[in-house]
């Protein structure tokens, strides 16, 4: 019997850095489902009507993309595999136009803020932003604008037949983002290491402090926490934490069931492999 492609959904187009995460993630037999907003994508996964989902998280220049930590908790999907993606801004135009012919230039808001010093470095150049950096590429070779340009990866360029004329405009080269591929059932590998949790509790003095000694005692790294508001319950929060260990550890487990008696709510996102290539890039 013939396997049937991983139907994976995304936001934004075909040679979108999300979609180049999930092919280096999961290879190239994949079923891409494009959306415009994030929304869409955690509801089609939550449905059924995609596999999995390929979500950044955070980037190591903007910090954390809030609004996908929420989603996350509001759709009850897990984190099977997560994924550090080295973005590369890139300024890609027509074929045959030179640099000197742009007089504007598009892309996601986020992409054109991580280039400010190529727009200061080029005042005559217009920013004008779209819903996405690959969509960006696409509407620039239909429309056939000669006079504008777009940032996008190299992967857009390829997929749509641009021409890179300025590689590596970002302001910083060590720009990397976090994507995670979830889904609505939790899949533990026999190689997980990290494990991703959200907790709250009573706005009570030590709370904190004590929440997070429970991992202290028993050695196990933390590798980042966010916090994020609770609707509702104004000045009380949920927290998302981050540790280097496996849910299958003793420890671990008897780390969690201390934090349970110290919550109000605790629920594990995921216990999965963490990518490799952190330790190398120092985070």
């Amino acid at each position: 019997m013939v396997s049937q492609p991983i139907r994976v959904a995304i936001q934004g187009e075909l040679g979108s850095f999300s979609e180049e995460a999930a092919v280096r993630l999961l290879g190239g037999d994949l079923q891409v489902l494009s959306f415009r907003h994030f929304d869409e994508v955690f509801r089609a996964t939550a449905a059924g009507e995609a596999d999995v989902c390929m979500v950044p998280l955070e980037n190591s220049l903007t910090g954390s993309i809030h609004r996908n930590y929420d989603l996350l908790r509001r759709h009850q999907l897990k984190i099977n595999r997560e994924l550090y993606l080295e973005i590369q801004h890139n300024l890609i135009v027509l074929s045959g136009v030179q640099f000197d012919e742009l007089s504007a230039v598009f892309s996601h808001p986020v992409a054109l803020g991580q280039c400010e010093r190529f727009f200061e470095d080029h005042p005559h150049l217009e920013m004008r932003t779209s819903h996405d950096t690959s969509g960006s590429v696409r509407e620039l070779m239909e429309q056939q604008q000669r006079d504008c340009g777009a940032i996008a990866g190299s992967r857009a360029a390829e997929l749509f037949g641009g021409e890179i004329i300025r590689e590596a405009i970002q302001d910083n080269k060590a720009n990397f983002t976090r994507f995670v591929l979830l889904s609505p059932k939790m899949k533990v590998s026999e190689d997980a290491d990290k494990t991703s949790i959200v907790f709250s509790f009573r706005n009570v003095p030590g709370a904190l402090f004590k929440s997070l000694s429970v991992f202290a005692l028993r050695d196990i790294d933390l590798g980042k926490i966010e916090s994020r508001p609770i609707h509702g319950r104004p000045w009380e929060y949920l927290f998302y934490l981050d540790f280097l260990a496996c849910i299958k550890e003793e420890r671990v487990n008897n780390a969690l069931n201390h934090l349970r008696e110290i919550t109000e709510d605790l629920e594990v996102l995921g216990s999965y492999k963490r990518d490799e290539a952190v330790g190398i890039r120092g985070m």
